[in-house]
């Protein structure tokens, strides 16, 4: 136990009193003055006092604590924050990566299906130039059967003219001899100068015949075609 004087008691309650300034701590429990009730009324306050300041120090560590514990729990969750940023960033850069390879992608297939149209616009004018030959070569080939044919019918009525002609002769040769002959050896020439006339009109009348159905031919052949 301490017991001070009572000149250092009285600087102390005065302290006290001026600055409200008191012992504090565990040091209160060694000071025990029985006969000085201005001392102990001091202590008591003392003890008052340093019991409150103790609960005020309780109550502000508390709120420390608590603060602590909320700063933690902002800390983890900056942190969480901090994570998922970090994952969508993540995720941005791999998007902007898939979207390029995509972008390129793209750009080489509309390069590819450019060239694939020019190919084909050139293969379009080939064909249309080769439709076109194959047109005049078809139209040359038409033209070319069509002389042919003509040159075919004109030969072949140019042969059958002269056959006919050649029979007509022959037949008016023969007949116009026969008749010469008959006048030559003094015989009688009524009935061969009949024949003879009805021969060369008949053979007259087959030629014109003839004739008249080859140029009938001729101009339905031309007609058809």
């Amino acid at each position: 136990m301490i017991t001070p004087d009572k000149q250092t008691r009285s600087q102390l309650i005065e302290i006290q009193k001026q600055k409200d300034i008191c012992l504090e701590g565990n040091i209160l429990k060694l000071f025990k003055i029985n006969n000085d009730k201005e001392f102990n009324d001091y202590l008591e306050y003392c003890n008052t006092k340093d019991k409150e300041s103790r609960k005020k120090r309780i109550a502000i560590t508390k709120q420390v604590q608590e603060q602590n514990i909320k700063l933690s729990n902002l800390v983890d969750e900056n942190q969480q924050i901090m994570t998922d940023l970090q994952n969508k960033i993540t995720e941005v850069e791999e998007s902007k990566l898939t979207f390029e390879v995509q972008n390129r992608e793209l750009n080489e297939w509309k390069k590819e299906n450019l060239e694939l149209t020019e190919k084909l616009q050139i293969e379009m004018l080939n064909a249309q130039s080769a439709k076109s030959e194959a047109l005049k070569a078809k139209e040359m080939a038409e033209n070319d059967l069509d002389l042919l044919q003509k040159k075919n019918q004109t030969e072949l009525i140019s042969t059958i003219v002269k056959v006919a002609l050649y029979v007509i002769i022959g037949v008016g040769i023969i007949t116009t001899g026969v008749y010469i002959f008959t006048l030559i050896m003094g015989k009688d020439t009524q009935v061969i100068s009949s024949a003879w006339s009805n021969i060369f009109g008949i053979l007259l009348t087959n030629a014109f015949s003839i004739v008249g159905t080859i140029m009938g031919i001729k101009y339905a052949s031309e007609n058809k075609q």
